[in-house]
């Protein structure tokens, strides 16, 4: 018996081991010490949904001592849809405390948006500055100048879910300053005033669609950069000059072309000449034979020829640096 009775009360205190390990009676017990009336039952039914009761408790804690009227259910399928619950009820205490209209269910959402709500509700209060790359932008003049802004931006609640985020803000106001310098006819008009670039930029309502509203854009820097005018100029009279020489080369290829078909065309023709005297003996000799011509015929033409190179001799004269009385 005794065996027994020492068998049962060991099982005794495995259970009630067993029980306060799964029920977590200490947080139960500071629960209700805060005023958050939650039953023993409650904590181990989010056991069974494997739901960490301290994940749920605490928050209410601090919701309850806030003043927040939040549900245990609430909070508990905010934590099953993946949010976080301690950072929405910190969000909605900062969003009570500085008097912005933030609900739960607004609240949640934009939690479960991917975005950091706590951090949002503090921009609204406390603006955050953007600084944005350094942006280059051409004047009409051809200058290129290098500008860096500063955006200060404060959250925009209603439009955190959905809304576009901080490198849409950088985009539209460096698409803005390109803008307005570009239609500027001097870059010296900018660096006298660079105030018209955040005018400019401001008026366009950039902020349309984001997550954010736009407060200011102020100028941080202004530098001067390369003479993009004048280097496109030097490119393109460089383009002009390369194509001017390959149609020069061209013309010169051509001519240089044709003349050697000329040279061969002399060539052939003199090969002709050639041929053709080589055949007046044979014909010649020919017509002797056949009695187209005679002895007398074939002398007379030999004197003719003789008179002809004579008188061509006596046309070309001396050359001009022989002494006359050397010429025979």
């Amino acid at each position: 018996m005794e065996l027994f009775s020492i068998f049962g009360l060991a099982l005794v205190v495995v259970l009630i081991l067993l029980f306060f390990n799964f029920i977590p009676v200490g947080l139960w017990i500071s629960a209700l010490a805060a005023g958050v009336n939650i039953r023993i039952w409650t904590l181990f039914a989010m056991r069974l949904r494997r739901v960490p009761p301290s994940r749920i408790v605490l928050p209410m804690i601090k919701a309850e001592k806030a003043g927040l009227e939040v549900t245990v259910d609430k909070l508990e399928a905010h934590y099953l849809a993946g949010g976080n619950v301690d950072r929405v009820i910190d969000a909605l205490i900062a969003a009570q405390r500085a008097e912005i209209n933030l609900t739960f269910e607004r609240a949640a959402a934009i939690d479960l948006a991917g975005r950091n709500v706590l951090e949002a509700v503090q921009m609204s209060v406390n603006p955050r500055v953007i600084e944005t790359p350094e942006i280059s932008a051409v004047a009409k003049d051809g200058i290129e100048l290098k500008v860096k802004a500063r955006v200060t931006v404060r959250a925009n609640i209603d439009r955190l879910v959905g809304g576009a985020g901080e490198a849409t803000i950088i985009a539209r106001v460096g698409e803005g300053i390109v803008t307005t310098v570009g239609s500027s006819e001097t870059h010296k008009d900018v660096l006298e005033n660079p105030d018209s670039i955040s005018q400019t930029v401001l008026e366009k309502g950039l902020d349309a669609g984001t997550a954010f509203e736009i407060l200011s854009i102020d100028i941080a820097d202004v530098d001067v950069g390369r003479n993009i005018g004048a280097k496109l100029q030097i490119d393109q009279a460089e383009a002009d000059k390369s194509i001017a020489q390959a149609k020069a080369s061209e013309r010169r290829f051509a001519a240089l072309a044709q003349e050697q078909e000329m040279k061969a065309k002399v060539q052939e023709m003199r090969a002709r000449v050639v041929e053709a005297e080589a055949e007046v003996p044979r014909a010649l000799a020919e017509a002797l034979r056949s009695g187209k011509i005679g002895v007398l015929d074939y002398y007379q033409l030999q004197n003719i020829q003789a008179d002809t190179a004579m008188r061509d001799a006596i046309g070309k004269g001396p050359k001009l640096n022989e002494p006359a009385g050397d010429h025979k």
